[in-house]
């Protein structure tokens, strides 16, 4: 079984290749940009010679034909849509809002559709495509209209693909994390405790004082929900959005 894992040099992806590097033969092809960080990453998997690093912008289709014609004997059976950029933005000169929202939305959509032939030709009966979303696509907060209009955006397509996929057996469900132990979370709560003129570990507890289970989640969680909707342990769930957030919100 191969698995494709984007955004896998770091943080939730690092720790899902690590979980899934541990399935009988399973082969992971990680991609991120830092190639360094996906050396690392491969390093610290079981079977680390049978993985593959792709090196590249999850943007770029070029790129993604490159490196999926050069595998040998594909059988891509699950995608984890992973790859993003955190932070926020602010309308003029220096908005990051298109930088965002094609990282987040578009990097998501090329990657899906570059992968999808391969999705399509596996073996294996049921193929499932996951995409990283996040909490904030379930409520705004102030100025992250770039993030949590791509995070909002990446239901639509989870739903609208979960429909024009069901014939294919390809599953397609979004991930939706609270507060994570990653790199991206420790740099936005430091932002955030610079605007409040806070020190870090003081607008931490801030933060995870308005979660109700007063904790931030660790990579290693998310890494058992994408191992669980892999592994075939359910084939009924699709168009979902599943809210991993320590009860942030609820439905």
């Amino acid at each position: 079984m191969d698995f494709v894992i984007t955004g896998a040099g770091s943080g939730m992806g690092k720790a899902t290749a690590i979980v899934l590097s541990k399935i009988a033969e399973a082969r992971l092809f990680l991609v991120a940009r830092n190639r360094k960080n996906l050396e690392q990453t491969k390093a610290e998997c079981t079977n680390s010679d049978r993985h593959l690093v792709f090196d590249m912008d999850v943007r770029n289709a070029g790129e993604w034909k490159t490196h999926l014609n050069s595998i040998l004997n594909p059988n891509i059976c699950g995608l984890f849509a992973n790859a993003g950029v955190g932070g926020g933005n602010a309308y003029g000169e220096d908005d990051r809002w298109d930088d965002i929202i094609s990282t987040n939305l578009t990097g998501t959509y090329v990657s899906i559709f570059e992968c999808l032939p391969y999705l399509q030709q596996s073996n294996v009966e049921w193929r499932n495509i996951i995409i990283t979303s996040s909490c904030l696509a379930r409520f705004g907060v102030p100025g992250y209209t770039a993030y949590c209009t791509a995070k909002t955006g990446l239901l639509g397509l989870t739903k609208s693909l979960a429909l024009s996929l069901a014939d294919d057996r390809i599953l397609v469900n979004a991930l939706c994390p609270g507060w994570v132990e990653t790199e991206m979370a420790v740099a936005g709560i430091q932002r955030l405790a610079d605007l409040n003129g806070n020190s870090y570990d003081v607008e931490f507890k801030t933060q995870m004082d308005l979660v109700p289970l007063k904790k931030i989640s660790q990579p290693e969680e998310i890494a058992r929900w994408v191992e669980f909707l892999f592994t075939g342990k359910q084939n009924s769930m699709t168009g979902q959005a599943i809210d991993v957030n320590n009860g942030s919100y609820m439905i």
